[in-house]
């Protein structure tokens, strides 16, 4: 899997790194593995080549071969997502969203999205963030008692506020997405409406979420997360908004993208084409539903009381052997130790800071990926459940840490290699 580099210290981190991946349940819900073919992509010739412009209206010679690739990867995208217009030059999710920003409003427009700590993104108007200090944030939560979307809410601060952009979409929320009725809304007040489904873009190709398309005007996706492609971002509009977004990306934003992860989307785009990661999308739903029903039979408190995707949060406040505000990093420390790697998140309402959480974000792509069913997410929720309810018993860790090598043994990552 690791290929032979001359610079040793290099080699053996990289070495290290495949064995630390392949030893851990990799439960962060923001990551996956990419398949060895999009990795190759990514490493690939097609890294040397500048290409500034679009396909066919190039600033540099000699990209014949490169539009094609990138054209490649464009209709692919198209076809996934039944998008109008693609762009697959952003580098990541966070310069897509300030290209939308930048495509469709003015420093100091009225933005509405969800608060930070109730699952939405630094990019959605935190105040550390570029957009919270460029744009005027108007952040809409989930209901304190169901930890769920009110959209009659989100209606009325919507008409009650008149933003120019909606965001949906999110980085922490365990629930389905109603796209239409954020587009409904949209349309009433005369806004734009804008889906950001980095997470949950896999799930969407894979028919195991409802689409944002055809409501949305404009939707930003990272590539990797579940739709397990390489580390990068695309838009998706309208195609009336196609030029506008073209023109922020480049030259308002960037200038050569990044054609050898242009290549591996593309390669990536067509795996999820195929029948096959439609079980994929399915199953890591099947396994989120089994890993969050074992969570709470073994005590563990969950906001809104379970999943509908990839993704599940638990209430550290709420779970009777932790019972305080601010836990969160100690018990994903611990929980690593016992080989189960996850990560400390803000809760609703949180009773502490973003620094020291009090909550625990976990999904299921990687475990997916990796093979892993129903009956190893049960197993899975209970090693969880036992260190948090034992995180300063070194025992305890020590015993899950053998169990998570057994399971991690009987589930490569790269098996085929």
């Amino acid at each position: 899997m690791i290929p032979t580099i001359q610079d040793k210290e290099i080699q053996t981190l990289m070495q290290l790194e495949l064995e630390r991946q392949q030893n851990s349940l990799q439960l962060i819900p923001s990551e996956n593995y990419a398949s060895p073919q999009v990795l190759a992509a990514s490493g690939s010739v097609l890294a040397n080549k500048y290409a500034e412009g679009y396909p066919g209206r190039r600033y540099y010679q000699g990209n014949e071969i490169i539009d094609q690739a990138e054209v490649l990867a464009i209709e692919r995208a198209k076809k996934l997502f039944g998008a109008e217009h693609v762009n697959v030059q952003p580098l990541s999710g966070v310069p897509a969203n300030l290209a939308v920003y930048l495509a469709l409003l003015k420093p100091g427009d009225k933005i509405m999205a969800m608060k930070l700590d109730h699952g939405g993104h630094l990019s959605h108007g935190s105040p550390v963030s570029f957009s919270g200090k460029w744009y005027t944030f108007i952040h809409y939560g989930v209901d304190k008692e169901t930890g769920l979307l009110n959209y009659d809410f989100i209606r009325q601060l919507a008409r009650q506020e008149r933003p120019k952009l909606i965001i949906s979409g999110y980085t922490a929320y365990p629930r389905t997405i109603d796209f239409k009725a954020f587009d409904d809304i949209a349309q009433e007040v005369g806004a734009y409406s804008m889906a950001d489904i980095s997470h949950i873009a896999g799930l969407i190709a894979g028919k195991a979420h409802p689409s944002p398309f055809p409501f949305t005007d404009i939707v930003t996706t990272t590539t990797h997360k579940t739709l397990r492609g390489p580390r990068s971002a695309m838009i998706m509009c309208k195609s009336q908004f196609a030029t506008a977004i073209d023109k922020a990306v480049f030259p308002g934003l960037q200038g050569g993208p990044h054609e050898h992860t242009i290549a591996a989307k593309a390669i990536a785009f067509q795996e999820a084409l195929q029948p096959e990661f439609h079980e994929y999308a399915q199953q890591i739903i099947k396994n989120a539903h089994v890993l969050a029903k074992t969570l709470m039979e073994q005590g563990i408190q969950l906001v809104s009381k379970g999943t509908d995707n990839h993704l599940i949060l638990i209430d550290l406040v709420k779970t009777s052997t932790v019972a305080q505000p601010g836990m969160g990093k100690t018990i994903a420390v611990a929980l690593e130790e016992g080989g189960l790697v996850l990560n400390a998140n803000t809760i609703p309402f949180e009773p502490a800071s973003p620094l020291t959480p009090s909550g625990l974000r976990l999904g299921t792509p990687a475990v997916t990926t990796r093979g892993m069913k129903e009956p190893e997410l049960q197993k899975i929720g209970v090693m969880i459940a036992k260190v948090i309810h034992n995180h300063n018993d070194v025992a305890v860790k020590q015993q899950v840490r053998q169990m998570v090598l057994e399971l991690c043994r009987r589930f490569p990552i790269y098996p085929q290699l």
